[in-house]
């Protein structure tokens, strides 16, 4: 049997241990006497007993010298009460908050957790974890499951609690993970390649990159086609630069660089035209519909310059319209994971398929970030895929849990002590906080103070131009920009916080947050990148999905990407398929080429465009009807084409078709799926005020 001695306020707790249980309970208090110190009073009570009874202190003795006697911490009176009468003893240590509750849980190597300056048990660790997750409320299982999983990692209460107090961040205690950075390795000099001496000279660059190495290795100078994966700021425009000036100078063509936004090309357009003089670089990325000063960038627009910049939808209109591109050597499309945006992709895939045919010998490159099973996709675009998976700098993965209205105090906290910073390199620490609403954009903005800026869509260019100056300045400390801006200007932020997980009402997905946390860090201006995520237990904004934010957040730190494979319904396919027509003039062989070398899997829309008038086939030809030639200059299918020619019928006003097809898209957003007049009086006068609040706004903007 064992006898377990826990000191308690002046008096000994005794436990009775026979067979690892609990029989009786016991409490000794001491006297000081002439022979030393002795019991005063012995208090036992038995297994199922209540209440303690007086007992002779000489059946004490009696049960300390037939037992192993442990003593669970320093009791010097009672140690001298043992060395008199020569009883062994030995110490353990127990869990002190078990013997609140009289229980006894030895404390040894996998069972200590470490809690402020004392160490507990798991159990005990566990249940205090549990406590403060109910305090929050709403947590689901996964974050549950998850923090428990890092409390038995870790073995650190404090570390874990600390994801739950954002009025106390310390964010050495709220990491998820850290993704280092590369060794360095020896690449390639500038001056040993077989590079042209006027870009030699005007490109700025002495040694290459590790995956510009990697991409010369598999033949970017020899015109092999390429999907290049790689992180953020490792040089992957570089390496279009130097097939763009290779081909150029080699007589194989002019260079077309192809973005996803206007801000991008903005970007581009003036770094081209700033390092490389001895070509003409022009930007296409359509004509503004407002006209107002500061949306108009003085550039070139022409389809000959030897550098051509453009935005998709910029350079696939020309196309759409029956015009070409011709003398092009080298077709670059950057940020190529846009394949997989949900509105965006297929018009992506099908503007590569058009180039294709029409430049089948030029040397497509194909540049991301973030690619699920790259090698598919490499195959599918018939490309060689060179794949570079460290980090340029080290990343810091932070996973914080707060309630929404603690976040924007946390956001705050963590941009001032961020700009605090500064690198090696001498830059200070700057933002970018990523949030799902242009308005809490500004609210975010505006809490931080007037070192911060709201970065959206919805400004004007001349007042987009500005941040981007000052934040590469270091004259602001943060940028608050929507998810929708992720692939956007290439802002140095050593710091991204996420304030939300949508997009709109919709969750990021894996590739998205790959994207946007792969803005932290770059080796030019810091020493080390950081990713915050601020998760709201139980936050959620939209129906269509249980998950909770905070099991989104974990998901998609852990998460893993999948194939670029999308499938199109009949609006995108019929979208795509009449400007593949376009481009190849009705030429039957050409349309099976085109819909053959996309991406995504098309549906079958050529007997309904058909049957609806849309085309019509006279031998090899499909000839297209003037509704289709809309169809393919307004990027609509036919789905949205015949809404409009329904709308004609009904409205005459072309601004209120416009409010009227805005409405409609805000339906299918919310996923109602039920025309206003079928949605109840509420939703009704809900949809009108929307439509003339649109309507407005179209008005304003003519």
């Amino acid at each position: 049997m064992k006898l377990i001695i826990s000191p308690n306020r002046g008096e000994y707790k005794l436990f009775l241990y026979d067979n690892h249980c609990v029989c009786a309970e016991g409490v000794i208090t001491l006297v000081e006497t002439s022979k030393g110190y002795r019991p005063k009073t012995y208090l036992l009570r038995g297994e199922g007993k209540r209440h303690f009874a007086h007992t002779p202190t000489k059946e004490l003795i009696s049960q300390l010298r037939s037992c192993d006697v442990v003593l669970t911490g320093e009791a010097k009176n009672f140690e001298r009460f043992l060395d008199d009468l020569q009883i062994k003893y030995r110490f353990i240590t127990v869990c002190r908050r078990c013997l609140l509750e009289n229980k006894i849980t030895p404390l040894k190597g996998k069972n200590e957790v470490k809690h402020g300056k004392e160490v507990i048990c798991v159990d005990c660790a566990m249940n205090e974890l549990r406590r403060e997750i109910g305090y929050m409320g709403k947590m689901g299982g996964l974050s549950t499951a998850h923090l428990e999983k890092l409390l038995m990692l870790y073995m650190d209460l404090d570390r874990i609690l600390a994801m739950l107090e954002p009025e106390k961040i310390d964010l050495e205690h709220t990491v998820f993970d850290i993704l280092e950075s590369h060794k360095i390795i020896e690449t390639t000099k500038i001056a040993d390649l077989n590079l042209p001496a006027k870009f030699k000279e005007a490109c700025g660059v002495t040694k290459l990159m590790p995956v510009q190495h990697l991409c010369v290795q598999a033949g970017l100078l020899e015109g092999k086609d390429q999907l290049v994966v790689a992180a953020t700021a490792s040089g992957k425009t570089f390496i279009g630069e130097m097939a763009g000036n290779v081909n150029y100078f080699g007589g194989r063509g002019n260079m077309l660089f192809l973005v996803p936004l206007v801000a991008l090309a903005n970007q581009k357009y003036a770094r081209f035209t700033e390092r490389y003089p001895y070509m003409k670089v022009s930007l296409l990325t359509g004509v503004s519909r407002i006209n107002l000063p500061e949306t108009k960038v003085n550039a070139n627009r022409s389809t000959q310059a030897n550098i051509i910049v453009g935005t998709y939808e910029g350079v696939d209109h020309i196309l759409r319209t029956g015009k070409t591109l011709k003398n092009i050597g080298t077709v670059v499309i950057d940020e190529v994971q846009m394949l997989e945006d949900e509105d965006r992709g297929h018009r992506l895939d099908g503007l590569i398929s058009r180039l294709k045919y029409l430049l089948p010998r030029a040397q497509f490159l194909y540049l991301s970030a973030t690619i699920g099973m790259p090698h598919l996709l490499a195959e599918k675009l018939g490309a060689a895929l060179v794949t570079y998976s460290e980090r340029p700098v080290p990343l810091e993965r932070h996973l914080i849990f707060v309630a929404k209205k603690e976040k924007i105090e946390a956001v705050k906290r963590l941009v001032t002590i961020e700009y605090r910073n500064k690198s090696s390199k001498g830059f200070r620490g700057q933002t970018i906080v990523f949030t799902n609403s242009r308005s809490r954009c500004h609210e975010i903005a505006e809490a931080i103070g007037k070192k911060s800026m709201a970065y959206h869509a919805g400004l004007s260019a001349k007042e987009r131009r500005d941040i981007e100056e000052k934040f590469e300045k270091g004259e602001i400390s943060s940028v608050v920009t929507t998810a929708a801006l992720a692939a956007g200007v290439d802002f140095p932020a050593s710091q991204v916080i996420f304030d939300a997980l949508a997009m709109g009402i919709k969750w990021l997905t894996v590739q998205d947050f790959h994207q946007m946390m792969g803005r932290a860090g770059r080796p030019d201006y810091h020493d080390l990148g950081k990713v915050v995520v601020l998760a709201e237990p139980g936050g959620n904004y939209s129906r269509e999905t249980k998950l909770t934010e905070e099991e989104v957040a974990i998901s998609l730190l852990r998460g893993e990407m999948e194939e670029v494979a999308p499938v199109y319904d009949s609006e995108a396919s019929s979208e795509e398929y009449i400007a593949h027509a376009v481009v190849c003039r009705g030429d039957s062989d050409g349309l099976r080429r085109m819909c053959a070398t996309m991406v995504g899997e098309m549906n079958d829309v050529y007997p309904l465009l058909k049957k609806e008038g849309y085309i019509t086939v006279k031998g090899d030809k499909v000839e297209l009807s003037p509704f289709a030639r809309v169809m393919a200059e307004h990027f609509i299918g036919m789905e949205r084409l015949d809404r409009i020619r329904v709308l004609l019928k009904h409205v005459d006003s072309p601004i209120e078709i416009a409010a009227e097809l805005e409405c409609d898209e805000l339906d299918d957003d919310k996923g109602k799926g039920a025309s206003p007049a079928e949605s109840g009086k509420a939703e009704k006068e809900k949809y009108d005020r929307t439509k003339q609040e649109l309507t407005k706004h179209i008005r304003g903007k003519r």
